[in-house]
């Protein structure tokens, strides 16, 4: 054999004996009497050239992939996908789970002093799937006013079912999503217990929020904005999602509408500021919403099931 077939031959052998025996690369280097630096090289140099093909046998690669791309193309700091369940009434449940996952372990390896959290169905399961936890240290602080009549996913609920959880203190934002007008929400703004509330979130380290739709199925719009405004108002404005009760279009731009004016949450430049955002939303009518706000730049990490977060990816990228 010439010197480039022997040389061919060394790449198979090394190749079948680390990847199918399962040898160390210094047994392999002994075998082939050669070096254990060369045999690093061929291979690293087996998988680039197509001699060696990795195949993970598992339905959960797809999800892993979709992960790794949105975390590269839309610099997210992290991304969790779960597969669609079949019955779309257990994506809720299954988002909130994976998001229970991710703040428990999250908040296990860093400091978190203060914890701002949203409303909605899928951060009602969250809470509820929780680990118990003694976190005395921590602040559950709501972000956004409430509704004014009562709901299991309300704030109000929900900051204080989840510093029970977490054995932690809670903050409320003792007041309604939305004010009667800009006037009405500035004087709210100007009360000293206000201020004080809105310094502490800004000053959080961690926030989870959902990501409301302008669709029929938006908890906001069904239960949260006031008889002046409507779904139908909204979409003619160009709404497709709205964040904390502040309602964006299409690009993940915050609307110049009257609603968002009058909201009485964090607002959307003081959300991006926190460190650590965690957005959770899926269903596939979240679509065109996760899309909008994947275009934001407001998402530090994204939990949402693969078929609503594949097709959102596509149409940000649009």
């Amino acid at each position: 054999m010439n010197p480039e077939e022997t040389e061919r031959q060394m790449h198979i052998r090394a190749a079948w004996l680390y990847y199918m025996e399962g040898m160390t690369q210094a047994d392999i280097a002994h075998i082939l009497g050669t070096t254990r630096l060369k045999i690093n090289r061929i291979l690293s140099e087996a998988r680039t050239d197509g001699l060696v093909n990795i195949t993970i046998n598992s339905p959960l690669v797809s999800t892993v992939a979709l992960e790794r791309e949105l975390i590269r193309d839309f610099n997210l700091a992290d991304a969790v996908i779960i597969p669609t369940p079949a019955e779309g009434s257990q994506t809720q449940n299954l988002l909130g789970k994976a998001a229970a996952q991710f703040v428990s372990q999250y908040i296990a390896r860093n400091t978190v002093r203060r914890f701002g959290i949203g409303w909605g169905g899928t951060l009602r399961e969250m809470v509820n799937q929780l680990p118990v936890g003694n976190y005395s240290d921590m602040t559950v602080i709501s972000i956004m006013g409430g509704l004014t009549h009562g709901a299991e996913f309300n704030t109000f609920n929900i900051v204080s079912d989840m510093a029970r959880r977490l054995g932690a203190r809670c903050e409320y934002l003792a007041a309604p999503i939305y004010a009667s007008s800009e006037r009405s929400r500035n004087i709210i703004l100007e009360q000293d217990v206000f201020r004080h509330t809105f310094e502490e979130i800004e000053k959080a380290d961690l926030v989870v929020v959902s990501i409301g739709d302008a669709t029929n199925q938006s908890l906001l719009i069904s239960r949260g904005i006031p008889p002046d405004a409507s779904m139908e108002d909204l979409r003619d404005a160009g709404a497709v999602t709205d964040i904390c009760g502040h309602f964006l279009d299409e690009h993940g731009v915050e609307l110049e509408y009257d609603l968002n004016r009058r909201a009485i949450t964090v607002s959307l430049d003081a959300l991006r500021k926190i460190p650590m955002r965690v957005f959770a939303a899926g269903g596939a009518h979240k679509t065109q919403a996760i899309a909008a706000v994947l275009r934001s730049g407001l998402i530090s990490v994204l939990i949402s099931d693969e078929d609503t977060a594949r097709k959102a990816t596509a149409l940000a990228r649009s």
